[in-house]
């Protein structure tokens, strides 16, 4: 009696999620119903596709590459791992110029060893980069680092394409929350079930 409860339980559990009277998928394809990660990378790459095809942002990188950074970014990875799982460390310096370009900081990016209003005010006083880098004791490539940094903090152009971006990541975090969610109250034994058995409880 107890097991006929806990299904019929279930069974409502599934309804509300889905919106439907009928499930044909086992429940670990949840993701089905709403977008998997591969899928959420690609509709990524699309609107990465847009930004470069629109001359937005100049990178090495692929579209698609620029969606798994996004991907990698939000799971914590740093640049080099990043760099590694595109397939080359190497690529850790253009990983990290591309995430600052698509305003995916760290905190780290913001942690310069002077006073940014300083730089930004030395930048634009019209002295040279060699100058400005000797004045605030760095080298000219660190300088040229922070500063790519300030621009595109303060760079709107892509925007509209950012908020989007992030609209897409935000329905995967739903996606995971609610799949984490089914399996963290127990339910995990519902990924076996069928539509076969849910006709059973039916009866």
């Amino acid at each position: 009696m107890q097991t006929n409860t806990r299904k019929q339980q279930l069974f409502e559990l599934f309804i509300n999620i889905t919106n439907k009277t009928k499930i044909v998928e086992p429940m670990k394809k949840i993701h089905g119903s709403l977008r998997d990660k591969d899928a959420i990378e690609r509709e990524i790459a699309l609107i990465m596709r847009e930004i470069l095809d629109h001359g937005l942002f100049k990178t090495k990188l692929t579209p698609r590459q620029l969606a798994h950074l996004v991907i990698l970014f939000h799971e914590g990875k740093n640049d080099t791992e990043i760099a590694r799982s595109l397939g080359d460390e190497k690529l850790s310096k253009t990983v990290a110029r591309a995430r600052v370009r698509l305003k995916l900081f760290r905190e780290l990016d913001f942690n310069m060893p002077f006073d940014r209003e300083r730089m930004e005010y030395l930048v634009n006083s019209g002295k040279t980069m060699k100058e400005v880098s000797e004045e605030l004791g760095i080298s000219p490539s660190t300088l040229r680092e922070y500063r790519h940094i300030v621009e595109q903090e303060n760079d709107a152009t892509i925007d509209d394409y950012l908020d989007r971006i992030i609209g897409v990541m935000e329905d995967r975090d739903l996606t995971e929350q609610m799949t984490r969610g089914l399996t963290d109250d127990g339910l995990s034994e519902a990924i076996d079930i069928t539509e076969a058995d849910l006709a059973d409880m039916m009866q």
